[in-house]
């Protein structure tokens, strides 16, 4: 859903991956300009004396005193704070789903032959965008109209990538973590962690990387809906991300663990269960405040019934909008994209454009 360019962590539009423009990375009556600007000033609509009664409204029009001015800065301030919390109160129940997560490959067919055979992913579809000069795959346990997919980018005569510090790595959930692992070693895959139990813990894991140096965490689990179940991000102020995420993103705290013995914090967030959906794992090391992002990872992209009033509560909250909301150029697709407190991007896309985008 995102076009991705060489060697930057740009990415250009396409919504597959947004068309994200091949970044790649609702429809509710909010999308109207005039019609938000009125939600900013709720107070106005509102005849002021049914609130206030006869004479505090003529103090609010400046009629008696000099309080008139203070009083009327003191509504208007009121007023604002009233609609703030509305839209961070909308964000809570908006419907939401993490859709997509992209990166960059240096070799799109060596990688999708990895995912399907050692990983069980099917290739969901592939679309190649020559004048542009880059190919999209999307991988997945399901269709994407109800699981959480990666969409993968291949540009044209670029074959490695940094992947950088600050990308920890993709979950994956398997009935059993040894055979997995069996299997990508018969494959020529690279494991760095053999199966066994999570220090502190009784779950087995193990890891292994791609041919790209992407690492996958294989975490032993029943059946599952949602088999691609997280990514795993570095932040350096985790109290900071997970307000952040919780307020601007609508998702909720699942977990925390802390690990002193290992200097680090984890935080899982999302919207359910992490046994039934893909999860953002947001990992703190003490003391690191900082991390190079490299060019290799790109986004993750999210659903949203409103871009628009998603646009409002990421700025409430201190993120940075990188596109304002709005249909993508030549297709009615809304987007919007913003980044978090740590620099990491995400796209939002409106929910009943992007089933239509898959029709």
């Amino acid at each position: 859903m995102v076009r991705i360019i060489p060697m930057a962590s740009t990415i250009r539009p396409s919504l597959s991956s947004l068309r994200l423009p091949l970044l790649r990375c609702s429809s509710l009556s909010y999308h109207n300009p005039s019609r938000r600007l009125a939600l900013l000033h709720l107070g106005s609509a509102v005849p002021q004396s049914q609130f206030f009664g006869l004479k505090a409204a003529k103090l609010l029009r400046g009629e008696g005193n000099g309080m008139g001015m203070a009083t009327a800065g003191n509504a208007a301030q009121a007023s604002t704070a009233a609609t703030q919390e509305n839209v961070l109160e909308w964000v809570k129940k908006d419907k939401r789903r993490m859709l997509h997560v992209v990166y960059r490959v240096g070799d799109l067919d060596k990688t999708i032959k990895f995912y399907t055979e050692c990983l069980g992913m099917k290739l969901l579809r592939k679309r190649d965008i020559p004048e542009e000069r880059y190919t999209n795959a999307f991988l997945g346990y399901g269709p994407e109209d109800s699981h959480f997919v990666i969409e993968l980018t291949y540009n044209y005569g670029v074959d490695k990538y940094d992947i950088g510090a600050g990308f920890g790595h993709f979950g994956i959930a398997v009935e059993d973590v040894a055979k997995t692992v069996e299997l990508i070693k018969a494959k020529g895959g690279k494991v760095t962690r053999e199966p066994g139990p999570v220090k502190g813990g009784s779950t087995v894991i193990a890891f292994i990387e791609d041919f790209d140096g992407y690492k996958f965490e294989l975490l032993e689990r029943g059946p599952t809906p949602e088999p691609l179940c997280q990514v795993m991000l570095r932040v350096g102020d985790l109290d900071r991300s997970i307000n952040f995420y919780e307020k601007a993103f609508g998702m909720e705290l699942l977990r925390t663990r802390d690990n002193p013995e290992y200097k680090y914090t984890i935080a899982m967030l999302g919207y359910g269960p992490e046994d039934k959906n893909a999860v953002l794992e947001l990992t703190y090391n003490y003391g690191v405040t900082e991390y190079e992002k490299g060019n290799a990872y790109a986004q993750i992209a999210i659903g949203t019934d409103d871009v628009y009033r998603t646009a409002e509560a990421v700025k409430l909250v201190g993120g940075k909008i990188t596109r304002e909301p709005g249909p993508l150029p030549g297709i009615s697709t809304k987007i919007t994209a913003c980044l978090d407190p740590d620099g990491w991007k995400t796209v939002f896309v409106d929910n009943v454009d992007f089933l239509k985008e898959l029709e």
